[in-house]
């Protein structure tokens, strides 16, 4: 072997020091803007409001589906997303809280599509006789 190629020594395995061992952070925990305490439960952006608002559309859709009008219920699913497709394609990314997902297209294109699948698929299939 060359001076190059010489294989390394082998590395002596330790193992983890006890959790008493390791200092602690040298962070100061009674900073406030370092650990809010403040237990807020509402959203923080417009989009967070506009995203509970989508959700209770689509809730009302799935209980007009529950009581028997599935084509109905299915719009207003479809409706849903189709608001909030057009609500991350205004909003700016900063605002639009849990609707911005990945980039402003894909969500847009993904939310609308499926909207618009959702609306062509109530409006196409037949009626069934007897059901």
């Amino acid at each position: 072997m060359t001076d190059r190629e010489e294989s390394p020594e082998p590395v002596e395995r330790t193992e983890a020091p006890e959790p008493d061992l390791v200092p602690p952070l040298d962070v100061p925990l009674d900073e406030p803007e370092l650990f809010p305490l403040d237990g807020r439960r509402y959203p923080s952006t417009i989009g967070g409001i506009f995203y509970l608002v989508v959700l209770a559309i689509t809730a009302v859709g799935i209980g007009i589906v529950w009581t028997g009008n599935w084509r109905l219920g299915t719009r207003w699913v479809a409706g849903a997303l189709i608001f909030a497709a057009l609500l991350r394609l205004v909003l700016p990314t900063k605002d639009a809280g849990m609707l911005a997902v990945r980039h402003r297209a894909f969500d847009c294109i993904l939310l609308a599509g499926v909207g618009a699948a959702l609306i062509f698929l109530a409006t196409t299939i037949p009626n069934q006789p007897g059901l």
